[in-house]
């Protein structure tokens, strides 16, 4: 456990330090994979989510992107090979292509044992997993009497939002609607558009306790002899993080306008949303398969009530750092269940760095993780480097050596949970990839949109939990520098990424410091041009991990930088801010060594250059005697 983790916890004088803490990652994953059953010779595959749905149970809800085909879902209470389908009113029946709930996941059989098409050779699905666990989520299946009754659950709070389906006849899927004043007063039905129903049979007009829920005697809910499941979801209960205080599912309602904010407390990986008050699908969001944070991205999403392919499409919700933000107006009321993003603190830089060096040719680049950032650079002469994101999406890049606004091509995906995919070459030069991914205490990805009137500044807040000590901005609409924020310089300073010139003065940040929740851009239309939109990269120290921070270096003379690690940086990008340089990136793929080692420059579509300015050492790295003279600004990480 990182030493953030160890302090929260023994502040809160809980269970923490002897890793009883819950995150998100514990009970909640999604994750893609390619099916690869066949008929007749069978085939199958493990997923590996690190979800434990053997020891703790759970729900598994399967769907193929493309082509369509139907949903499946699948629970250990029922038994994990008995599948139900959100877009279908059939009671549930065996799918023997369901094989196992394990400790860190599912097994999936040959395909052509099951009919729902769980794991079709070639075909692409998208698993989310939900693992039960007080003030998240719980699965309870019930008989049903025909009379109103109580059922127990342990959820351990009043369950905000619940799903029921009868598993031994057909009927509809019911749920209750979380914009009504009395959310129990009727229902929704998950399988169909309509829109909400005043019904007082399905629920009872009773609300949940934190011990048990009420049906009446509706059919998809309490018809006498009938067997039933219920998914149920805890709203905005704590329970989880560090010190068992933050909240990862909310559950609640918005009236939809061009632009309005729906607040969580968090920024959501996952998302079921519906109009309540007109005929509407059922839309499912994830990050995985691409969410972005604006208007212009170019999203994916499904229909929880239809066997639909995947579209891919303008979104019409878009991330925040709290929560997210809706395009459509209309006025329409829609409810929604949203869950956070990933929140654990990284003890080692494994776990959210990596670096690649190839030829570029098709396939994904494993990193071991699903990369949230990725700055590659060919070691020839004459490309562009490449910046992109997930929170922009697959095909936006910029360029980190030049002013440009945002463009886009077609080469490579983010949509895996494994690494950087290529998807076509751009040229076929060796290339280096520098891959990260976002995580409490080193790394958060910000977008945003400026709006700076009469010379005012604007608060951007962030989920990094810590102060950032470097941040990264860029204009995505103009032609504009990128901005570079680093404690060392201060906030009346900025550097430029594209550019080899020291620290200027000007107003990119107000004049204002960052803090653990928010950091201010001022009146700069590079930071802050109003109605532009803008990415912000922040990053922070981290023990173990990574380090920002700053040193003085004396040519002639080796200058040890310890950064509190015991093998050496990994990854090194350091930048001379009292005077010109390049910003120099060296890593341990292509070399940290005594003597020569290669290097590539940010600023610079020039070749990789091989020198001896940084040679090894344990707690850090050393920059060697032939390095200039100057203060100097860098980010490490292990």
């Amino acid at each position: 456990m990182s030493k953030i983790a160890q302090a929260l916890a023994a502040a809160a004088g809980n269970a923490a330090a002897a890793g009883g803490s819950l995150y998100v990652e514990d009970v909640f994953s999604t994750y893609l994979y390619e099916g690869n059953g066949f008929y007749p010779s069978g085939g199958g595959q493990t997923i590996t989510n690190g979800i434990d749905l053997d020891g703790e149970g759970g729900m598994i809800w399967i769907k193929v992107r493309n082509p369509d085909g139907r949903h499946g879902i699948y629970d250990t209470e029922r038994g994990i090979n008995q599948m139900l389908g959100s877009d279908e009113t059939w009671q549930q029946y065996t799918d023997n292509a369901m094989v196992s709930a394990n400790s860190d996941g599912f097994t999936l059989g040959d395909e052509s044992s099951g009919w729902t098409r769980i794991n079709l050779n070639g075909n692409d699905y998208v698993s989310w997993t939900f693992r039960k666990a007080e003030k998240f989520f719980d699965v309870v299946t019930y008989t049903g009497t025909g009379t109103p009754q109580t059922v127990s659950h342990n959820l351990g709070v009043a369950p905000a939002f619940i799903i029921t389906k009868k598993t031994s006849d057909t009927s509809n899927w019911a749920t209750n609607d979380p914009s009504q004043a009395n959310p129990w007063s009727g229902a929704l039905l998950l399988n169909s558009p309509s829109d909400f129903t005043t019904a007082s049979t399905v629920w009872n007009n009773t609300a949940p306790t934190d011990s048990v829920f009420t049906v009446g005697t509706a059919d998809a809910t309490n018809v006498s002899e009938q067997t039933y499941v219920a998914y149920l979801f805890a709203s905005d209960a704590g329970g989880f993080g560090d010190d068992g205080s933050e909240s990862i599912i909310k559950c609640g309602s918005f009236t939809a306008s061009q632009g309005v904010e729906v607040d969580l407390g968090f920024e959501p990986q996952w998302v079921l949303v519906k109009s309540a008050t007109s005929t509407a699908d059922w839309y499912m969001f994830d990050n995985i398969r691409g969410w972005g944070a604006d208007r212009g991205s170019n999203d994916s999403w499904l229909f929880a009530n239809t066997s639909g392919a995947e579209t891919n499409s303008t979104n019409s919700l878009g991330l925040t750092p709290t929560g997210f933000i809706s395009f459509n107006g209309g006025g329409q009321t829609y409810i929604y269940i949203a869950i956070r993003r990933p929140m654990k603190t990284p003890e080692s830089g494994t776990e959210v760095f990596k670096t690649v060096e190839q030829n570029w040719s098709t396939g994904i680049l494993d990193a071991g993780f699903p990369v949230d950032l990725a700055i590659f650079q060919t070691t020839d002469a004459g490309n562009n480097g490449r910046v992109v994101d997930r929170l922009r999406g697959n095909t936006q890049l910029l360029y980190p050596n030049d002013t440009f606004a945002e463009s886009s091509e077609g080469y490579y995906a983010l949509d895996n949970n494994d690494g950087f995919e290529l998807v076509s070459s751009p040229v076929s030069n060796n290339w280096v990839w520098w891959m990260f991914k976002r995580a409490t205490g080193f790394f958060d990805v910000v977008a945003y949109v400026g709006n700076r009137t009469d010379g005012a500044s604007q608060i951007i807040p962030h989920n990094l939990k810590v102060t950032p000590e470097m941040i990264l901005v860029k204009n995505r609409t103009e032609a504009q520098p990128w901005q570079v924020y680093s404690e060392a310089t201060g906030n009346t300073k900025a550097l430029y990424l594209s550019e080899t010139n020291g620290a200027t003065t000007d107003n990119s940040w107000g004049d204002t410091s960052p803090t653990a929740t928010n950091f201010t851009v001022g009146d700069d239309g590079a930071t802050n041009n109003t109605g532009n939109n803008f990415i912000a990269y922040l990053f922070a120290t981290l023990d173990g991990v990574s380090k920002v921070g700053s040193f003085s270096h004396t040519q002639g003379t080796a200058t040890n930088i310890d950064c509190g690690f015991s093998n050496g940086a990994r990854f090194v990008l350091w930048k001379k801010y009292d005077g010109s340089d390049g910003w120099q990136v060296y890593d341990s793929v292509r070399g940290i060594n005594a003597g020569a080692d290669p290097f590539l420059q940010l600023d610079s579509d020039a070749a990789e250059i091989s020198e001896d300015l940084i040679d090894p050492y344990a707690p850090g790295f050393s920059v060697a005697s032939g390095k200039n003279s100057g203060n100097y600004i860098f980010l490490a990480i292990s």
